[in-house]
This record gives structure tokens, C-alpha cells and sequence, in this order.
């Protein structure tokens, strides 16, 4: 091959080029100057919603919780955290999560390879065979034969130009939806991480509880003996004796009911952590924390709004379905598009890219939808019938919040309150224990009331217990409904609207 030739034929196919493309620049400058803004209505913010002036529990610290991001490292317990840790790893649910990310990133990605113009290239060899007989008389042209190889090679491009927005709309509902996927991955995060705490924690407190249990049990088996003894003696009835041994059974069989509530617990942990149902059944055998139970800081009222994913991620689903309706909208309008192709084109091989076997073409397209029976305008009402659900989603979302936050609030106050009680129940029965015993040990009182006290004392203990268990629950509930187990993304000073920052309107 004539390589200088070629090489010839391509500075003039450029040319060519040059000029076209320079032309269809100018031709898009023009349109795109004289094209009307994006169709649709510019999403701002999420419409205000009332929120009241404050928190209705009375004595409520407003001052910003410390650590609500990693609140579980707060509470000092290496167990806790080696549990959070392997769960943010290995939950099925977070790696779901992930993947609809991924799906939602990708379909970002498509919406933005809109804008773009689409160009392919080719070539390509085609032996054929015309009819003499056809329309075009081969016969009867001389040099032209019926049978013929054309060579071809080339490229095509297409561009809609997005002349009232409507693909920049579809972007903008892409991206909202992204970014609401993120929060729904973070809103995933915290479920998982309370779930794992709250497991433990029942976990650890029937633990507690069993062993409680068991040391209760085991004075009521020694009173049934001791009453046996003395009705042997004739010192006691044989209602006394069926009494005491009604009294022991029933101790016995709450211990089964107590040892399956923990396995049942560290079955879900395990499955929590992505792993088979009896991985963490060891855990039976750990000795929990002395978890600090005391009142928490929930900073201002409002400051829930901003914390929440679940309140980001329902006002970037109302932002997604604002762009819905500009890309409906933009259908009413006329659409624009260019289409050029070109290349080389020639019978043989030896002309294949010579300057005479160039072809191109260029194709502006203009059209405009007249009549639809009311299509378009229905799919816009449509949209705007949903942005409108999707307001309202919202405002429900920001109310809810704010239930759950207040009622966590006032469940942990009030379990706080059960275990103070709880401790003083607990204080005054071990004073009492420790009287008795001084009592048994100088013969006041005999052995049978010193164990009765003493089951009055596990009693007490055991009712402590299962205080501190719905304390430690209640206090996952509250760290939940504040939003904690997330980084909150911090507003970004600029002119554009902050939308982690909802319109709230504050009650009188």
C-alpha cells in the first residue's frame, strides 16, 4: 500500500472534518443560547413541618450526645465491640445495601452518559450481486459490472442535545436517588448495630439472670428440706411441706424458659454477624461488663432531623421525584438531534482510502410532538401526583422520627428510674440479709427463716437484673432514634441549599 498516499487522503478527510465539526459547534452554540431553561420545577428544599419547640420529657440535657457515631464504644465492653465490628464486616444486610448502592451508581452513570454524544466505528467487506434486469440497467452500462465488492470503513455519531433539560432533569433525579441509597445503606447500618446490642445485651442479662435464678432455686430446694425434716419431726404440717415444694418446683421451671431466652439471643447475634446460627453460642460462658447505665444528652430537638438517614433519605427521594416531573415535562417541547457519519468507501482495495472514495454526512433533526391523545400531560400529572406522595412520605418520616425519639426518651428516663428503685429494693434486702444472718449465727432465728430471707434477697437481685437488661435495651433504643451509629455528613457552606437541613417550623 502507498502509505505517503494514505497518509495524504487522511489530512484531507480531517480537513473536512475540521470544518464540519466547527459548523455543528456553531449550530449547537446557537440553539443551545436560544433554549429555554430546564423544564419542570427547581427542587430548593423539603416543605417546612411542624416540629413543636422542644422535647415534652421535662429535664431533658440538650446538650449534644458525646460520641453518637461509635456510641457503642462508650459503654466499655470489649465483647460489644468485637460484635460491631465483625457485623459492619459480614451482615448480609449492610452488603445488600452495598449492592443497591452499586445499582444506583450505575444508573447515575447511565443518566449521565446521556448528555454525552454516541459514536461507533466500523468497516466492513460486501460482495454482492445486482440484478441487470432491476430498476438501475447494470447490462447497459459499460464498465459496470452486476457483481461487485465494496469496501467500507467509517464512523457514526449521534447527538440529542438537551435543549429544555429534560436530561439533565433525569440526572438530577438519578443522583437524588444515589444519594438516598447512601442514607438508606447508613439507616441499615444502625438497625444492625442496635440489633447486635440489643442481642448482647438480652443475652448477657438472662445469663445474669439464669445464674440469679439458679442460686434462688437452690435455697428454696434447701427450705423444702429443712420443712421435710421438720414435718418428719412433727414440727411442721404437710401443707407446709407441699408449700415449700411447690415453691422450689416453680423456681426449677423458670430456669429452662431463662437458658433458651439466651440461646435464642446469641443465635440471632450470630446470624447478625453473617455467620451460622451457633458460632457465638460460647458467649453463654463470658462474663458481660458493668455497663454504666445514666441519663444521656440528646442535644436540641431539631438536631434529630439532621442525624437521621432515614429523614435525608425520604427528602432526597421528594428531590428525585421533583426532577421526575421536568423529565416529563421536557416532552411537550421539541427535541433536537445531529447525526454525521463518514469514511472511506470504494469498489477495490487499491482506492480504498484515496481522497476521491471519502463520504460523509451530516443530519440535523428537529421534531416535535403535536398530538398524543394526552400522553404527555398525563405521565406530568402522574409526576407531580407523586413528588406530591413523596412530600407527604417526608413530612410522615419527620414525625415519626420525632415519635421515636421522644418515646425512647421517656421508655429509658422511666427504666432508669425502675432500676434506681430496683438498687434501693436490692440495698435494703442485703441489709436485711446481713441482720439475719448476724441473728442465725447468735441463735435468734433458725436456719429455714435465715434462707427464706435469703430467697427474699435473690428475689430482689434478680428483679435488679432484669432492670439493668431493659435499661441497656432501652438505652440502644434511644442511641437508634437519635440517629447514632452513623457519620452525619456536615453542612457544606455555599449558596446551594443545605438538604440535610430540613424547613422545620417550630409550634408555639
Amino acid at each position: 500500500m502507498n502509505l505517503p498516499h494514505v497518509r495524504a487522503a487522511s489530512t484531507t478527510q480531517a480537513t473536512a472534518w475540521c470544518r464540519c465539526a466547527r459548523l455543528l459547534l456553531a449550530l449547537t452554540g446557537t440553539l443551545l443560547l436560544g433554549a429555554c431553561a430546564s423544564a419542570g420545577p427547581d427542587y430548593r428544599t423539603a416543605p417546612p413541618v411542624t416540629v413543636g419547640s422542644g422535647w415534652s420529657t421535662m429535664e431533658t440535657d440538650t446538650n449534644p450526645p458525646e460520641q453518637l457515631a461509635r456510641w457503642w464504644q462508650t459503654l466499655r465492653d470489649p465483647v460489644l465491640d468485637r460484635l460491631v465490628t465483625t457485623a459492619l464486616q459480614q451482615n448480609l444486610d449492610l452488603r445488600q445495601a452495598q449492592a443497591r448502592i452499586d445499582e444506583a451508581r450505575a444508573l447515575r452513570d447511565r443518566a449521565a452518559g446521556g448528555q454525552a454524544p454516541v459514536a461507533g466505528v466500523g468497516t466492513g467487506v460486501t460482495r454482492r450481486r445486482q440484478s441487470e434486469n432491476g430498476p438501475l440497467p447494470i447490462g447497459q452500462i459499460p464498465g459496470l459490472d452486476a457483481v461487485q465488492t465494496i469496501r467500507d470503513a467509517g464512523f457514526d455519531a449521534a447527538w440529542e442535545i438537551d435543549l429544555f433539560g429534560g436530561q439533565q432533569r433525569a440526572l438530577e433525579g438519578a443522583m437524588a436517588r444515589l444519594e438516598a441509597r447512601h442514607a438508606e445503606a447508613q439507616g441499615v447500618q444502625i438497625r444492625v448495630v442496635a440489633e447486635v446490642a440489643r442481642a448482647w445485651f438480652a443475652a448477657s442479662g438472662a445469663g445474669e439472670e439464669l445464674r440469679a435464678q439458679e442460686a434462688r432455686s437452690a435455697d428454696l430446694q434447701k427450705i423444702f428440706e429443712l420443712t421435710r425434716l421438720r414435718a418428719a419431726a412433727g414440727d411442721a404440717s404437710a401443707m407446709e411441706v407441699e408449700t415449700a415444694r411447690a415453691q422450689w418446683n416453680t423456681a426449677q421451671a423458670a430456669l429452662p424458659a431463662i437458658a433458651a431466652r439466651r440461646q435464642a439471643a446469641l443465635l440471632g447475634l450470630a446470624v447478625l454477624l453473617g455467620e451460622p446460627p451457633e458460632a457465638e453460642l460460647e458467649l453463654q460462658h463470658a462474663t458481660p461488663s458493668n455497663i454504666v447505665l445514666r441519663p444521656l444528652p440528646v442535644g436540641e430537638r431539631a438536631d434529630v432531623l439532621r442525624r437521621r438517614p432515614d429523614v435525608y433519605a425520604a427528602e432526597r427521594r421528594l428531590a428525585a421525584s421533583t426532577a421526575d416531573i421536568g423529565v416529563a415535562t421536557a416532552e411537550l417541547f421539541p427535541k433536537l438531534s445531529i447525526s454525521a457519519s463518514g469514511g472511506f468507501q470504494a469498489l477495490t482495495g487499491a482506492h480504498w482510502f484515496d481522497g476521491s472514495s471519502e463520504r460523509f454526512s451530516i443530519l440535523p433533526l428537529l421534531s416535535w410532538r403535536l398530538f398524543d391523545g394526552g400522553r404527555v400531560r398525563a405521565e406530568i400529572r402522574a409526576r407531580e401526583a407523586a413528588a406530591q406522595q413523596s412530600a407527604l412520605a417526608y413530612e410522615q418520616v419527620v414525625l415519626s422520627a420525632l415519635g421515636d425519639a421522644e418515646q425512647a426518651l421517656g421508655d429509658y428516663r422511666a427504666g432508669l428510674e425502675a432500676i434506681d428503685q430496683r438498687r434501693q429494693a436490692l440495698d435494703a434486702n442485703r441489709r436485711f440479709l446481713e441482720h439475719a444472718q448476724t441473728r442465725h449465727a447468735a441463735g435468734d432465728i433458725s436456719r429455714p427463716d435465715l434462707l427464706a430471707v435469703r430467697r427474699q434477697y435473690h428475689e430482689a437481685a434478680i428483679a435488679l437484673i432484669r432492670a439493668r437488661t431493659d435499661g441497656s435495651i432501652q438505652l440502644v433504643a434511644l442511641y437508634k432514634a437519635l440517629g447514632g451509629g452513623w457519620d452525619a455528613p456536615r453542612q457544606i457552606e455555599s449558596d446551594v441549599p443545605d438538604p440535610m437541613a430540613p424547613q422545620l417550623t417550630t409550634a408555639d
